[in-house]
Parts: C-alpha cells; sequence; structure tokens
C-alpha cells in the first residue's frame, strides 16, 4: 500500500562542501536553493535619430519614462528577450545592433543588459505595462521624469557612442548605485 507523503521543504542555511556561500539547503533532499540576480534586458532604439521612451504604467515608478526593457525569460537569449520587451511595451519590432552597456544593480540583485537598435518606422502603441510611449529627440527628453538612474546612463551612453561602430560595452559610472 503507498503511503502518502505530504513532505514540506524544510530549508537549513549552510555553506556546501566546494562553496564559499551560505545557501539554503534542504534537510530532506540536500537540493541547494542558488538565489542568482535577475537579468534585465533592454534597448535605447532609435528612428530618425529621436529615441524611444515609454511611460511606465505599472510600479515601480508608474507614470515616469523608461526604455523599452524587462525580466529575462527562461530559455530565451538576451537579444530574444529585448526584441520581446519592446514589442510588449511599445508595440515595435527593433533591429538590434550591439550592446550598449552592462550595469550592475546590486541593491536590489539585477544585472541589466541594454542593446542599442532601431525600428523600422516611427508607429508604435503602448503595450499593457506602458501608458504612452513615444519618440523624443535628444534636447526633449524629460530628464527629471526618467524611472530610474540606469535609463539616464544608457541614454548617455548611446549619446556617447553615437557614430562609432567599435567600442566595449559600457558599464556602471564611477558614482554607481
Amino acid at each position: 500500500m503507498p503511503q502518502n507523503f505530504n513532505l514540506q521543504p524544510q530549508f537549513v542555511k549552510e555553506t556546501p562542501d566546494g562553496d564559499d556561500h551560505e545557501r539554503d539547503i534542504c534537510s530532506h533532499c540536500g537540493f541547494i536553493d542558488y538565489r542568482n540576480p535577475k537579468i534585465v534586458v533592454g534597448s535605447v532604439l532609435t528612428f530618425s535619430r529621436s529615441v524611444l521612451l515609454c511611460r511606465r504604467a505599472i510600479e515601480p515608478r508608474s507614470g515616469y519614462w523608461t526604455l523599452p526593457a524587462g525580466y529575462l525569460e527562461i530559455g530565451e537569449s538576451v537579444e530574444e528577450g529585448a526584441r520581446r520587451e519592446a514589442w510588449e511595451e511599445a508595440r515595435v519590432r527593433p533591429s538590434l545592433e550591439r550592446v550598449l552597456a552592462i550595469y550592475s544593480v546590486p541593491r536590489i540583485s539585477q544585472v541589466q543588459i541594454m542593446f542599442r537598435g532601431r525600428v523600422g518606422s516611427a508607429e508604435c502603441s503602448p503595450g499593457p505595462e506602458s501608458r504612452e510611449v513615444d519618440f523624443f529627440d535628444w534636447s526633449d527628453i524629460p530628464w527629471p521624469d526618467l524611472a530610474f538612474p540606469t535609463v539616464g546612463w544608457a541614454l548617455r551612453h548611446f549619446k556617447e557612442s553615437e557614430g562609432a561602430s567599435d567600442f566595449a560595452p559600457y558599464s556602471n559610472p564611477v558614482e554607481g548605485l
């Protein structure tokens, strides 16, 4: 007769053999729950020298402007994720050119990978996570209303790299987070 086990995992904090970080380990089966940073992918997209921004419709920072970006899904490449986020947030299908920057945001356990890219037309519309989307000339970017520091970094790094065909991906500015 089969027994009905209602086994609930019970985690203990220990340092596994060969590791140097304390981890959550199941005391029943030995499963190690590795907690790793989240990967965010996004892009600075242009059409005719204007930059696409999305006004957030969700928290955090609802109502503030951001780049099309979000969490990478399981099984996606970083390029696929950046393209998907552009569609989900602004209903555009970008052509990605190259990695613009890789930012570390340890305070919230994120690694952000931002691409440079283009879209073929100014046609865009808000997806479910955007209240509004629009293309901005550089002088019209709403700098005080950007949602996150990394949005400003990516825009400035985009401008700095304009016209350059060969550059290493940018990273956090010296002041960091």
